[in-house]
């Protein structure tokens, strides 16, 4: 009797062909590295700021060779080179020469005023620069500056700018919550997650600025524990959040709309509680001490009320309204309240239950608000997007999500 091999015995549909072939593959990753190297030019190019200028010539040369590397079929070498240029040599030389975008240096003065007076911001502040437009919990980011100062003696001042640098414990924020969203999610391994570290989404904040990236770390935890069904560890997650920024506020409508969807209302209640409880304990303290300056800075100069005009001026929708005259900042708050409306409309008619679904809800709230933001950055975008590239990394594989069903039928 004529036996059937094991190989010719598999079904057809056992091993599907690729997405597309590899040289397809090949030249698309080229071309993203070459974009990366472009968009990194612009900034020597254009930008009048020595720390966006110095990162552009090194992440443009890290993303050249990149492009070289994938071209000759070594993908592991391309994304060393990208890392290198994007994101190690220029956050090493601007942290060790004490430079960089002008929010690092408010942070940590916010530490220092932390542990020195109690209080978190400066009274009456004369200019731009002593203006601290975040939430009293962005200060402990600056502690670790504060504390390290002086511990090393005088030649130990490179050491304290090593471990005291507020880029790095917001990195180191933004890395844990995206390694712990992973973890409740039972992610497998994702190539996609260092390609997402070295681009200029991750890399060009994390050298000169890092103050929106614990955010996207916190966002990015409290969605994967609301689609793992964890409303305290969500609350507490967005509770931090909400002390940094209140632009976090979105997190929590669409982190209460993915529990109350996939477990009910209660489970969204709790969350919501854990997370406006957990805002007050940060957040309080710091407002009753100074609450007109909390007004002043945090909400006044972002959007464009404060004596002092914000720095933040790109050419964004909601910016170029406001330019048209009284009328067009209250345009702008209408058109941002109508979009925050449809967003939640959208959230309550069909909500989101997975963390692809999810991020990318919440990435359309945060992109509209920032657009039609009386005052903005482009930069400002990236947060949105490092939540939707994060979200597909993570997404846990079909067999990691059939083995958690059936434990859970079986406890």
């Amino acid at each position: 009797m004529p036996t059937t091999s094991s190989a010719s015995a598999r079904p057809a549909t056992a091993a599907p062909a690729p997405l597309a072939p590899a040289p397809a593959r090949t030249a698309l990753w080229v071309l993203g590295w070459l974009s990366a190297a472009a968009w990194a030019l612009s900034f020597p190019l254009f930008s009048s700021l020595g720390p966006h200028r110095l990162w552009g010539c090194c992440a443009a040369a890290g993303y050249l060779v990149a492009a070289g590397a994938t071209a000759l079929g070594r993908p592991r070498s391309a994304l060393a080179a990208a890392f290198t240029g994007a994101v190690a040599l220029p956050l090493l030389y601007l942290v060790l020469t004490g430079q960089g975008q002008s929010e690092v240096g408010v942070i940590e003065r916010s530490g220092r005023l932390l542990l020195t007076t109690g209080r978190l911001y400066v009274d009456r502040p004369a200019g731009v620069e002593e203006y601290t437009p975040y939430l009293p919990g962005m200060a402990l980011l600056g502690v670790p500056r504060a504390l390290f100062d002086g511990a090393f003696g005088p030649g130990g001042v490179w050491a304290a700018r090593l471990l005291g640098d507020a880029r790095l414990w917001c990195a180191a924020v933004l890395f844990g919550g995206m390694w712990a969203g992973r973890r409740l999610l039972g992610a497998a391994p994702s190539p996609l997650l260092p390609v997402l570290v070295a681009s200029p989404v991750v890399a060009l904040p994390l050298a000169v600025s890092g103050v929106d990236l614990p955010l996207a770390g916190l966002c990015c935890l409290a969605l994967a524990a609301a689609v793992s069904g964890r409303p305290t560890v969500a609350g507490v997650a967005l509770a931090v959040a909400c002390a940094l920024k209140w632009t976090a506020l979105p997190a929590v409508v669409v982190a209460v709309a993915v529990l109350g969807a996939a477990r009910g209302a209660r489970a969204g209640v709790r969350c919501s509680l854990v997370a406006a409880l957990g805002t007050a304990a940060l957040v309080l303290p710091g407002a009753l001490l100074q609450p007109a300056e909390l007004w002043r800075q945090v909400f006044a100069f972002p959007t464009g009320r404060a004596a002092v005009a914000t720095p933040a001026s790109s050419p964004l929708p909601g910016h170029l309204l406001t330019e048209l005259g009284p009328w067009g900042w209250y345009l702008t708050v209408g058109l941002l309240l109508v979009a925050g409306a449809g967003v939640a409309l959208s959230l309550w008619v069909r909500p989101p239950r997975s963390v692809a679904a999810a991020a990318d809800r919440l990435a359309l709230g945060l992109g509209l608000a920032f657009l039609l933001a009386p005052a903005g950055r482009f930069g400002y975008l990236a947060l949105p997007v490092l939540l939707v590239v994060w979200a597909r990394s993570a997404t846990a594989p079909p067999t990691a999500t059939a083995a958690r069903v059936v434990a859970r039928s079986r406890g």
